[in-house]
């Protein structure tokens, strides 16, 4: 559709693909709804774009991408992406805290400000959809699933504790803050995977996540578990 209020990016993005996989393309635009709504009666076809390709009907974005050996992005699958993208960003976000702060990429530091930056990153993930976390939460969490506000609390409490270990403040709330939500979360995530046998979906990253529950979401807690415990050690002890 290329209307004067609306350019589809879906049908950008196919056009760009398939002139970079080297098709001839004829770009025919749909510059109404009425013209909008009868292409799709005519070929009976929910949405827009369509790709034809000698004459068949290939589909969507998505088909079009499967036609020339790409994958999908339509969804269905599991992916560790997100997470792994968190987890290299906040690694080199705390590389560079680290030089400014101690003239070095690697240092203790590094290690700690890893870890409070990425329960930040990942707390902030869940804040921003809190209602969807919590449901996709009830599904393995066993504190929650007894008491329901817990999985309103944990992504703020996840946050919290990484804002203050950044600081290195208050440790003796971010120390216990950290070591609880991290045991339930690993201990919740072992009975669900390993001992029930059950295929999840991780709500680490937010409640829309395509992460499978399972190590990544075990190494988050384990992550935490290892921080309370070394910064106790460190500042309390």
């Amino acid at each position: 559709m290329v209307m004067p209020d609306h350019v589809c990016p879906y049908g950008i993005k196919t056009l760009d693909l398939l002139e970079r996989q080297g098709f001839d393309v004829t770009d025919v635009h749909l510059e109404t709804d009425d013209e909008t709504a009868a292409f799709r009666e005519r070929w009976d076809v929910e949405t827009t774009p369509q790709t034809f390709v000698d004459g068949e009907l290939v589909g969507t974005l998505d088909d079009v991408r499967e036609f020339v050996g790409k994958e999908r992005k339509d969804g269905g699958g599991t992916s560790y992406r997100p997470v792994l993208s968190l987890f290299a960003i906040t690694f080199l976000m705390a590389a560079g805290a680290a030089w400014i702060a101690e003239d070095r990429w690697i240092s203790e530091r590094t290690f700690e400000w890893f870890v409070a930056f990425t329960m930040c990153g990942l707390g902030y993930l869940k804040i921003r959809d809190v209602e969807s976390f919590s449901t996709m939460f009830l599904n393995y969490d066993l504190l929650a699933r007894r008491w329901v506000p817990y999985s309103y609390v944990y992504p703020y409490a996840e946050t919290g504790a990484g804002i203050l270990m950044i600081a290195t403040v208050l440790t003796w709330i971010s120390v216990p803050v950290a070591l609880f939500i991290g045991s339930v979360g690993a201990a919740s995530v072992v009975k669900a995977v390993w001992i029930d046998g059950r295929e999840l979906r991780c709500a680490c990253v937010g409640g829309s996540s395509d992460v499978p529950l399972g190590f990544v979401s075990f190494t988050e807690n384990a992550a935490m578990i290892a921080m309370a415990i070394w910064m106790g050690a460190k500042h309390l002890i």
